[in-house]
């Protein structure tokens, strides 16, 4: 981490449990500013009446440190919305707010649609899905903005357990943190590299700076608020929070894949100055599709030897002979054939995998469009229309 980075780390980064709600209430209430949280939603019908009803009690009804809970909902096909208000959030569709600007599916389309709807000083925003967290989540991203005025943007960081197949928990996550954003920052902007989780779902941001920004409609908004904020008042106006532990429903890769390359889009655009990504930017890839050929029945390749001549003896079991040594045509004709494929050394999880598929299974290609579309900065459409009249809420 280069020198910059690592000051910003020491000097900016805190605690959820610095911030005591006591504390902030007397900090909001001096500054006579008012917090919003929002809360951006998309088919979560099993977990946001659980996020709305914990920040309700603690914050709303124990302690009137938010002001509001808005749950803006981007074309949920489930209950989410209803569950959303029966919890006790306002709720807005997406596509309902500003209907004349258009609609564009993506988070950072709800996040910019909140702007014109919610009347916080402060802006809270929290994902749907949590399934391990707290209130203090709220608490502790609006500590800083409380304490220093000079801080516009607080971003969270925790440890993300990640729930196995085999029902045991790991920290291990945040994979296209890891793979993408945080080599981006690495090479192209490393004054940035202290920042432990550039793509948090849980932040915080002063409204005059959420309304100056341009947002990506799509998953690249976390990034794009943390370069452009950087970008335009330095360091300084960035901090971070340890906000302890938190667990989500994952994604497949397929859907990171997606979102990782909204955020390259996203890179591309602000390093590369004026050349800006194509608007008809696709990503391409590959689903595997299980017929019903010889090849493709159970779990692993058929028959005794699936590794070839050299697969005899306790040698071939275990993991040494998955990977791509199974695939292709090495899995069939000849070479898995002959008397050194017997044996029970042939058997075990060793032979199963993927790669033992047959010609029964069919490989289709998969095109998804990128967003690269961003909405201009809010200011510029609350002032073209004063105020924009609050849609009804659901």
């Amino acid at each position: 981490m280069e020198d910059r980075a690592s000051a910003w780390f020491r000097q900016r980064s805190s605690h959820w449990r610095d911030w005591p709600t006591d504390q902030l209430l007397s900090s909001k209430r001096r500054q006579g500013l008012r917090i919003s949280v929002v809360i951006p939603a998309r088919d979560e019908e099993q977990t946001v009446a659980g996020v709305v009803t914990a920040i309700r009690q603690a914050l709303v009804l124990d302690a009137p440190l938010v002001d509001e809970i808005v749950v803006v909902d981007s074309d949920s096909t489930d209950a989410t919305a209803a569950v959303a208000a029966r919890a006790g959030a306002t709720v807005h569709r997406a596509r309902d707010i500003a209907p004349h600007l258009g609609s564009y599916p993506g988070k950072g389309e709800a996040l910019w649609k909140s702007l014109l709807v919610t009347k916080g000083d402060l802006l809270v925003f929290v994902d749907a899905d949590l399934t391990r967290w707290g209130p203090h989540f709220v608490t502790g991203l609006v500590g800083p903005l409380l304490d220093d005025p000079d801080v516009l943007l607080v971003k969270g960081f925790y440890a993300r357990v990640k729930t196995e197949h085999d029902g045991s928990t790991s920290t291990e996550g945040g994979r296209v943190t890891e793979l993408v954003a945080r080599p981006l920052l690495s090479l192209w902007w490393p004054e940035l590299t202290g920042v432990v989780q550039p793509l948090a779902g849980e932040w915080a941001a002063r409204r005059s700076l959420m309304e100056s920004l341009s947002i990506p409609v799509g998953y690249g908004v976390e990034l794009a608020a943390v370069l452009d904020t950087f970008s335009r008042h330095g360091l300084p106006a960035l901090a971070q929070v340890d906000l302890g532990t938190r667990a989500h429903r994952h994604q497949s890769d397929h859907d990171l894949a997606l979102m990782a390359a909204e955020l390259l889009v996203v890179a591309e655009s602000r390093h590369a100055g004026p050349r800006r990504p194509r608007p008809d930017v696709a990503l391409h890839q590959f689903v595997r599709e299980q017929g019903t050929g010889s090849g493709s029945t159970g779990s692993g390749s058929t028959g005794s030897g699936s590794t070839g001549s050299g697969s005899t003896g306790s040698g071939s079991t275990g993991s040494g002979s998955t990977g791509s040594g199974s695939t292709g045509s090495g899995s069939t004709g000849s070479g898995s054939t002959g008397s050194g494929s017997t044996g029970s050394g042939s058997t075990g999880s060793g032979s199963t995998g993927s790669g033992s598929t047959g010609s029964g299974s069919t490989v289709r290609p998969r095109v998804r469009p990128v967003p690269t579309r961003e909405r201009p900065p809010a200011s510029a459409v609350l002032a073209s229309h004063m105020r924009l009249p609050t849609p009804e809420a659901l």
